[in-house]
């Protein structure tokens, strides 16, 4: 994912919000708008943009005219705009309140936030957990990798609605929050728990026996690169010669920390991901070399391995950099950028498809690991315990073989 702040207005959004305010202002005809502060000349193909949506402006003056109830100009513009990009069935393209942009920015910038502490993805139009942090609210309250989320304190939520089941969960610490979950198996049932304060930690690592290294990301936030470059150097001053990298349950984040991390194992200027947009135009990102290239390598991925953590698991299986063990990957192979639409909100918008450096894009079908190995289902409603793993034991076999 992009990260990108415009100060750009569409310009259907601007004269829509400005009708809105003052719907009884619109004239029809001559290609031209009154509006509260004058008449607006418009060109054909604006004017015609602008009038598909007039059926809107009409709804709201019915509104005015027979809801018994407060109305609020302000929440029907958010709730038409949200509407616009619900439309396009696309769980990654929303637009964000203010409170939706907050959560999401202090995610991403590996800020502290008041939650359960969990991750979760949108997958089959369903609010998917992917993992709960250790010693989470989450965990402690029972929930696990796999649940769907339903329902927040009662409210309906899908796969479109992830950003706002997130922001749901969120909120001031001590206080309660009720999830809904559907677990196979079990069915649906609630879940309460007490939000505290989570402090991310995305990288993650300690030294193995035989030198071999081991690192766990979880997420790319735009702390991930230095933390990831820092914990390498601690266990190579300890004697690191190899390199086990977990990347499950890792949905992925910014794409700039992406490059970061993956250039330390990619040759410089060799190509790490290439991204084409709907106008074709192409955007090459290349690898700006690092200390690790050549070091043995296995990375361990799974269903929920998605997004940044596929470029850089892509870029290792093109370039044949190390071995990939595990299932295949969740297959998430478009790119998305963030535009500040104002008043503290934002836009989250899919841009672009990307490929890998053999020019695949992988979306909807993923990454075919080097060895494939399924974690046991028997395994995934007990504590974890690394020496019962059998893909974290496999890739063990594998790293040792090539320690010399």
């Amino acid at each position: 994912m992009h990260k990108k702040n415009s100060k750009r207005r569409w310009i259907i959004i601007t004269v829509i919000v400005l009708v809105l305010t003052n719907a009884a202002s619109l004239f029809i005809g001559s290609n031209y708008l009154l509006s509260p502060n004058g008449s607006v000349s418009v060109d054909n193909n604006t004017y015609n943009e602008i009038m598909k949506f007039k059926k809107l402006f009409a709804i709201r003056d019915e509104l005015y005219k027979y809801y018994d109830g407060k109305i609020d100009d302000n929440a029907l513009v958010t709730g038409a705009i949200k509407g616009m990009t619900s439309a396009l069935n696309d769980p990654y393209t929303v637009y964000m309140d203010q409170q939706e942009t907050k959560d999401f920015n202090s995610q991403i910038q590996g800020e502290e936030y008041v939650g359960l502490g969990m991750q979760v993805e949108a997958k089959d139009n369903k609010v998917v957990v992917v993992t709960a942090f250790d010693d989470s609210p989450a965990q402690k309250a029972g929930i696990k990798s796999g649940d769907a989320i339903v329902k927040v304190n009662g409210t309906d939520v899908t796969g479109k609605d992830l950003d706002k089941a997130v922001a749901m969960m969120k909120g001031k610490a001590g206080t309660s929050v009720k999830v809904t979950i559907y677990r196979a198996g079990k069915g649906t049932f609630d879940i309460t728990a007490t939000r505290q304060s989570i402090v991310m930690n995305t990288v993650t690592g300690e030294m193995l026996s035989n030198n071999i290294g081991y690192i766990q990301m979880s997420m790319f936030d735009e702390n991930t690169g230095a933390n990831f470059n820092k914990k390498m150097a601690e266990l190579k001053a300890q004697g690191m010669k190899a390199l086990i990298l977990d990347l499950r349950d890792n949905p992925g984040g910014l794409l700039t920390a992406c490059v970061d991390v993956t250039s330390n194992f990619v040759p410089k200027d060799k190509t790490i991901v290439s991204m084409i947009d709907k106008n074709n135009s192409k955007e090459v990102y290349k690898s700006k070399g690092g200390d690790y290239i050549g070091m043995p390598l296995v990375v361990l991925v799974n269903e929920n391995t998605a997004s940044a953590s596929e470029i850089f698991s892509g870029a290792i299986r093109d370039y044949k950099l190390g071995t990939l063990v595990g299932v295949k990957t969740f297959g998430k192979g478009i790119v998305q950028n963030v535009f500040d639409t104002g008043n503290g909100t934002q836009l989250k918008v899919t841009i672009s498809k990307y490929y890998t450096p053999n020019g695949e894009n992988i979306h909807h079908k993923g990454i075919k690991p080097d060895i494939e190995i399924k974690y046991p289902d028997n395994l995934k409603n007990l504590p974890y315990d690394r020496d019962t793993d059998p893909q974290f034991k496999k890739a063990l076999e594998i790293i040792k073989s090539k320690v010399k």
